[in-house]
Parts: C-alpha cells; structure tokens; sequence
C-alpha cells in the first residue's frame, strides 16, 4: 500500500468516526456551578443537570470556543476553591465586595439580584424568635449576621426547607430567586409563607461570575462572551425558560 492509499484509508476512517480527534493538548476548563439552587442549577426530573447558570455556563463555552468541563460544589466552597484555582471560573452569581475581590477576579455583571425575608406573616422582618434559615457562605448569611439575627445555616435550598418545616428557623433570608423556588416546594406551601424585599449593599445589587486569579486572561474573554450573548437573544431564551420575570 503506497503512501497516497495509506492516507485515504485514513481520512476515510476519522470521516467515519465522526471527524477528527479533539488533541490532547486541548485544555479543558473547569466550570463551577452550584449543586443544588432551583432554578439556577439543579437535576430535574430526567437526571439531567440543567438551571438558568447551567445553561449560560453553557453558551459562554460555546462562544469562546472552549472545551468545558462542568464540576458542582455547594456555595460556600466557591470563593476560597477558585482563590485556590480548584477550578478556572464559575458561574454563580456574587455581589464583587471588597474582601472577596482580595482572593479572586470577578467578571463583569451578568444579572441583578434581590434578597428577600421569608418567613409565615406573624414573623416580620427581624423578629424571628427560634432562627432566621441563610445558606452558609451566602451574602444573605452575611447580612443576617450583620443585623444581630440568630443565623440556622444550610448547605442547600432542602436544608433550608427541612429548617422551615421542622421549626428549627421561622424565618429566612434568601436571593430572590432561590425564596422563589422555595415558595414551590410542597412542604412549604401550608405556610403561606410572605417574602419582603430587603435591601442593604451586602444583598443588592450586580452579580458577577468569580474567575481564579491564575485565569486572568479569562476575564475579558467572559465579559465578551456575556455580551455576546445578551445581544444575539441567547440571554433572554434562557432567562425566559427558567425565571418568570427578567433578571436584567
């Protein structure tokens, strides 16, 4: 077999196979996002990991035409694992404070956020008698702390649910968008649980995807990306597709 017959052979096999082989050289970022934060990420029904940030997780990769691996970690792990450079960025939303942006690089805003008070109407804001229920590491954490209020704090929205139903907290200080998804839960709906907007620098205001300090090629990349898709519509199909009102 000549050379000319060998090369055939060959591009007829990866033609086959479905094209050329990605090289091995090819870096794979790590992406981080949130195990468990309906409807930001979660699994559904099916087994498929999927969320608001999983999807746009999702189309930045595709924009920046890298290879993406997906990792899930609880939330209060996120600053100090990509101070560490565990992982290259994430996408999970943080208000950019001072202390925090002393151990990492954060993107520009992707979406704005609100915190929320919930508790049954009898409990107004900062009356909690038994605990006020925060996810450990979260900004909402820090501002019920801030205030004097006796803090419960879980790794996950189900702690949370299971705090508020055992009776261990009467109340809690959550992002909008996961006293949303807690509103849903059926454990949850006998309460008639009432949410009102707090407001406060340390849980209003602009979020920002965290980026490891070794990445810092990564930031105008992202803030490219994130406009990228904001324009072309990508933004708003997911936004549409996963939160009844407009995160912008």
């Amino acid at each position: 077999m000549n050379g000319r017959t060998q090369f055939l052979w060959f591009l007829a096999t990866i033609l086959l196979l479905g094209g050329f082989p990605i090289s091995a050289q090819e870096k794979a970022y790590r992406v981080a996002l949130i195990a468990h934060s309906p409807p930001l990420s979660y699994t559904d029904q099916t087994g498929k990991f999927t969320g608001f940030n999983v999807e746009i997780a999702t189309e930045l990769c595709a924009t920046m035409k890298i290879r993406c691996v997906q990792q899930s970690f609880t939330v209060d792990k996120i600053v100090d694992m990509a101070a560490a450079d565990q992982f290259d960025f994430a996408v999970v939303g943080f208000i950019a404070t001072p202390e925090r942006r002393k151990k990492v690089l954060f993107s520009k805003e992707y979406f704005q956020s609100l915190s929320v008070w919930m508790a049954k109407p009898s409990v107004a804001v900062g009356s909690s008698r038994s605990g006020v229920a925060v996810i450990k590491g979260s900004a909402q954490a820090s501002h019920a702390k801030a205030m004097g209020w006796k803090t419960v704090e879980g790794a996950t929205n189900a702690e949370i649910t299971s705090f508020l139903v055992s009776g261990i907290a009467d109340a809690a200080v959550l992002p909008m968008l996961g006293a949303l998804s807690l509103a849903q839960e059926n454990p949850l709906q006998a309460f008639g649980l009432k949410s009102t907007v707090l407001t406060g620098p340390l849980i209003t205001g602009t979020l920002h995807m965290v980026i490891s300090p070794k990445q810092a090629d990564l930031v105008e990349r992202i803030n490219d990306a994130i406009d990228q898709i904001k324009r072309d519509g990508r933004f708003d199909r997911i936004n549409t597709k996963f939160v009844p009102f407009s995160l912008l």
